[in-house]
């Protein structure tokens, strides 16, 4: 009797394990059947490694890549080519945020029925939300330099334009050393943290709008600089005495080194989340960056330099784009997307300020463009913009420029980010322009 009982329970043990493996093999092969299917070994979608079925087209319905059993094609105009590459992808799936890489399972059609089985074995046509016009001024505004361009519709969440440089022609890729630093095959504007500058005050604007309560009439008297325990905040210029709107469109360092110390570091660091900058946004199985950010309430001056967007500030250029759209959208933004559907509806971020706040920053960032960047360099624009010159160290400043237009039928936002590149207001801000102008006059 004592021995059927061990083997009745070795039985149900071995049973026992045997659906639980059942149920882990499910499990897996639900979530991660498609890794499996799209293996490289699998002969029948991988010719000599590189992917041999699907087509890529932009928003128009542009080719940007067909793939085959014979080659991989690319559009015929190397511009666009270049232009496109890091939100396509080269033939070596070198990007790992571009659409070969990434939508890899959509594009061979895999399902968990048929596999990668289709009847024509072309494999899926994929269509992204980039239009490579657009993309190709962005890049030919540039010119060459290290940087990115981001821009997105703030309504449906497409990004029009992502475009990371250095780039190449992935008909004709480079060779690359193995101890290579450019960031060839990064995208910036998905992958990349970076140092903001002074477009991190509409971080702290909302932040002191919300949380200060003499706003309405502080003032600060700059000097050109200020001491906080003997050492230095630096302006650019004495900038007299200024308010909150005037602060900002001088962009005084000094003043918004006070104001970060009047919000402190505890509530910094909740804005800095609230609004995005630390969150990682899911784009049709893509992540951007996490932003990183430090608010040492009890070191006064790197508070005061990390709220004017120095000190350890690292931000991902996709995230601001959305905030950007919040402030255009009354405080809600919507999550960015990289595949185009008719039947896809936009998904609205959390509310990240106040629709008070948001109308407080539009007016402020509008003073920014008619009393420091002139209006008449962006015409036909109905523009809202910050820039920003972000000190690198041992090298020329970042320049950074972001906000968004409200021109009716075209509601953007964008960032141009042009790396060592100097002043945001004269450097970036002409390529903003330049690829706004591409967008309004389809």
């Amino acid at each position: 009797m004592k021995k059927l009982e061990k083997r009745s329970i070795i039985c149900l043990t071995m049973a026992a394990v045997l659906f639980l493996g059942v149920g882990v093999f499910t499990y897996r092969f639900v979530t991660r059947g498609s890794d499996w299917a799209t293996f490289y070994a699998n002969q029948h979608i991988y010719s000599e490694g590189r992917l041999a079925i699907g087509t890529i087209y932009d928003v128009n319905g542009k080719l940007l890549a067909k793939n085959d059993d014979r080659k991989v094609s690319y559009n015929e105009s190397e511009a666009i080519r270049r232009a496109t590459v890091h939100a396509v992808g080269d033939m070596d799936g070198n990007i790992a945020t571009a659409a070969k890489s990434a939508f890899k399972s959509r594009l061979v059609g895999y399902n968990l029925l048929t596999g990668t089985y289709s009847v024509t074995g072309k494999g899926n046509d994929l269509t992204l939300t980039i239009d490579s016009d657009v993309c190709q001024a962005a890049n030919e505004a540039l010119a060459g330099r290290d940087g990115l361009v981001g821009v997105y519709n703030y309504e449906t969440g497409e990004v029009v334009c992502m475009v990371s440089s250095p780039n190449f022609d992935p008909e004709n890729p480079p060779d690359v050393s193995e101890d290579d630093t450019s960031g060839l095959y990064i995208n910036k504007f998905l992958s990349a943290n970076l140092i903001p500058g002074s477009i991190f005050k509409l971080v702290t604007s909302a932040a002191a709008i919300e949380n200060v309560d003499d706003l309405s009439s502080w003032t600060y008297t700059c000097t050109g600089v200020s001491y906080i325990n003997g050492e230095k905040i630096t302006c650019t210029a004495a900038h007299g005495t200024v308010d909150f709107e005037q602060a900002l469109a001088v962009s005084c360092n000094c003043a918004f080194g006070e104001l970060t110390q009047k919000v402190g570091g505890p509530v910094m660091e909740e804005y800095a989340e609230k609004l995005g900058l630390t969150k990682a946004y899911d784009m049709d199985g893509v992540h951007n960056s996490r932003g990183e950010f430090e608010f040492p309430d009890d070191v006064p001056l790197n508070l005061a330099w990390a709220g004017i967007g120095q000190y350890n500030d690292q931000l991902n250029p996709c995230s601001m784009l959305v905030y950007m759209g919040a402030i255009a959208r009354d405080g809600v933004s919507v999550q960015p997307r990289l595949i185009h559907s008719a039947l896809s509806a936009a998904q609205e971020t959390d509310r990240m300020i106040q629709a008070s706040t948001a109308k407080k920053l539009r007016a402020m960032m509008k003073n920014n463009v008619q009393v420091s960047y002139g209006e008449g360099n962006f015409p036909g624009l109905d523009i809202y913009a910050k820039s920003g010159t972000a000190e690198v160290y041992g090298r020329e400043p970042n320049a950074w420029f972001a906000g968004f237009i409200k021109n009716e039928d075209a509601p953007y936002a964008f960032i141009v980010c042009i790396e060592n590149g100097g002043y945001g207001s004269s450097v970036a801000a002409p390529v903003a322009n330049q690829v706004l102008q591409a967008i309004v006059n389809r």
